[in-house]
């Protein structure tokens, strides 16, 4: 995946995502280095948090737009 990569482009530390989350920093880490498996719901919000696709997230395309929201 690449949520480190989107996070730093960013600028925004693991704490700052976790937080969002309602995580705590170490799982939030976990998930981005693939230790732990990262759950739909938290999944989408990150796609949110991060104005992208989670396809962009899941590596399944190279384009970082998101799609156009239905809600």
């Amino acid at each position: 995946m690449r949520l480190k990569d989107i996070r730093e482009d960013l600028d925004i530390t693991q704490k700052e995502v976790a937080d969002y989350l309602h995580v705590k920093q170490n799982t939030y880490s976990q998930y981005e280095n693939g230790q732990r498996q990262l759950p739909i719901n938290l999944l989408i919000l990150l796609a949110v948090y991060f104005h992208t696709s989670t396809d962009y997230i899941l590596e399944l395309t190279d384009e970082r737009k998101p799609y156009p929201r239905q809600w």
